[in-house]
């Protein structure tokens, strides 16, 4: 089986030996934006990952949109289509960028 090129997310279905595992297109995960809530592209970034104090850290794959809240925060769409808010108090923010991307975009 060949696979095209984008974005892929593996579905398990089922418990122990009768798991089946299935590849997923996230293509046609739309972002859907009904707040009044402004999203810069970040697409450009492999991974980010959010480093807290207490040696927590939050590591999100192929971040698609950004938005920073008056309060610090950041919402981030993914690649797989999901949703995640980073609240303010983190202490350091590293990020990858994919082949060839800029380092900054923002």
């Amino acid at each position: 089986m060949k696979l095209r090129e984008g974005r892929y997310r593996v579905i398990s279905l089922g418990t122990g030996r009768d798991r089946k595992n299935f590849m997923a297109t996230a293509a046609n995960l739309d972002f859907k934006n009904e707040s009044d809530l402004v999203f810069s592209d970040i697409s450009s970034e492999a991974w980010r990952e959010y480093q807290f104090e207490s040696g927590a850290t939050v590591k999100i794959d192929n971040p698609v949109k950004l938005n920073v809240s008056e309060s610090g925060g950041h919402r981030i769409f993914d690649g797989q289509g999901l949703s995640h808010y980073i609240p303010k108090g983190w202490i350091h923010l590293v990020w990858e960028p994919k082949p060839g991307q800029p380092n900054f975009v923002r």
